[in-house]
């Protein structure tokens, strides 16, 4: 028998050429694992809104646009349905940074939630939220930067420190793959609003019917506004959101982190907040996240560390009014190596099997 320490060095051989390592195993780079029937597949525009310019149209003067209208602020939604679907639909809104892109394809060629689900017999409904991706046009003007930010989003979502990748995180170590994920970041075309996706969101579910909302990341504060707003909204999963409601005058004070991006409560009415403890939710968050009250030199876990700190906060306020809510760390229940990005991570299908799981528990799946 070879020496462990020779083990140890051939799998992180492994997981370094792209191939996993100690509790997530490796796919071939291609999607579609489990061919699906699909029985129906389209797209459609959810809410907005449309403005009109001051004046009479006259269409002699083109450029004039006195009168003209603008239609705005709607979500573009990509929905397919297996065949035998199930009655529940799954609703995938992205966060910062990201477009519908997010649930699709992973950076190295693999299935993401989108095909996984299908995979599952759900209807999947994946989303560009107003102002991102096929939903750009706003009925608010904005300014596109052209900042270049990816070593910063590269240390926020905990991938590593650039450019360096922390040893133990479930991604593919190919240069192919990063520019992939690099590639996918998409601009806001005006400033975000999270009452604005909340409108076209519960648009959105009108068309999607009764089912589950996954959030990700910045799309968790919108999230919650639907829930509140749509009774179609029966579970609600978020990844790793950056904010969560209380009820105005219950919410913690902010933390000091040594992130630039504070973690700094929702405030809702008491009524809407009651609406939220009638819906199941949970929360799942990744791997090298600090816990404690004290922070971390390294900003991009720090960030985490708060938003950790505030997650716990808002899972006992919203228990102490018989919600069902559970907020869960990937690596306490064995599944080790999620980034902010564990729909996209080598371990994506583990994840999905713990949200499967959790809906079925709770008669989500039918």
């Amino acid at each position: 028998m070879k020496p462990m320490n020779y083990w140890k060095k051939a799998a992180v051989a492994l997981m370094l050429a792209g191939f996993g390592s100690f509790g997530f195993s490796y796919q071939p780079a291609s999607a579609m694992q489990h061919p699906v029937t699909i029985e129906d597949q389209g797209s459609f525009m959810a809410g907005g809104k449309t403005v009109t310019a001051p004046g009479t149209y006259d269409g002699t003067k083109p450029t004039d646009f006195a009168g003209e209208t603008l239609h705005g602020d709607h979500a573009y939604v990509f929905y397919q349905k297996p065949v035998k679907a199930k009655k529940t639909s799954m609703v995938f809104l992205h966060g910062y940074g990201q477009s519908g892109k997010t649930w699709e394809t992973t950076p190295d060629g693999r299935d993401g939630f989108q095909n996984i689900f299908l995979e599952k017999g759900y209807k999947t409904y994946v989303v560009d939220e107003p102002g991102r991706g096929k939903a750009g046009r706003r009925t608010t003007p904005g300014t596109v930067s052209a900042q270049p930010d990816d070593q910063l989003w590269f240390n926020m979502f905990r991938i590593g420190e650039w450019p360096n990748t922390y040893d133990n995180v479930a991604v593919p170590r190919t240069k192919e793959a990063e520019e992939q994920f690099f590639h996918a970041m998409t601009p806001d075309t005006a400033p975000f609003d999270q009452q604005v996706v909340a409108d076209a969101m519960t648009a959105v579910m009108d068309k999607a019917g009764d089912g589950v909302l996954v959030t990700h990341s910045a799309g968790g504060g919108p999230g919650w506004l639907t829930g509140i707003q749509s009774e179609h909204v029966k579970g609600i999963i978020s990844l790793e959101p950056g904010a969560f409601p209380f009820p105005k005058g219950q919410a913690p004070a902010v933390e000091k982190t040594t992130s630039p991006f504070p973690a700094t409560p929702m405030e809702v009415s008491m009524e809407d907040f009651l609406q939220l403890t009638k819906i199941p939710t949970v929360i799942y968050f990744g791997d090298n996240i600090p816990k404690g009250d004290t922070p971390v030199a390294n900003w991009g876990q720090d960030n985490w560390r708060v938003r950790w700190n505030l997650a716990k906060k808002w899972e006992a306020v919203m228990r102490s009014y018989g919600a069902d809510v559970s907020v869960v760390s990937l690596p306490d229940i064995g599944i080790k190596g999620s980034t902010h990005f564990m729909m996209a991570d080598l371990n994506n299908r583990a994840v999905a099997d713990v949200m499967v799981k959790w809906m079925h528990e709770r008669k989500l799946d039918r």
